[in-house]
């Protein structure tokens, strides 16, 4: 997030600088800080839907895929371990939709 940038604004340009994607933000789900190198992370997330855009990985973006409930990658695959709690809520909440 760029300093005097608003998160929602981040958020739309961040997805679409690293993913192609335009979203519709649907629910705030919550803030992570995650320890990386010599500093901190703030990892806030937000349940999305996209809505427009052509999928296109970023050059911060190593992989691009969709992944469906029951195939969520394992936790020494994702970049952050934060992600791993992020998806375990995600999961819970789609399993009872």
């Amino acid at each position: 997030m760029d300093e005097h940038e608003h998160p929602l604004e981040a958020l739309h340009r961040e997805l679409r600088e690293e993913t192609g994607f335009e979203i519709e933000p649907v629910e705030f789900l919550g803030v992570w800080m995650q320890p990386y190198e010599r500093r901190i992370v703030l990892c806030m997330t937000w349940l999305a839907h996209p809505v427009g855009g052509v999928e296109a990985p970023g050059d911060d973006v190593v992989e691009l895929r969709w992944f469906g409930a029951d195939e969520l990658p394992a936790p020494d695959d994702l970049a952050f371990e934060t992600f791993a709690e992020i998806l375990s809520i995600w999961r819970a909440r789609h399993e009872h939709a």
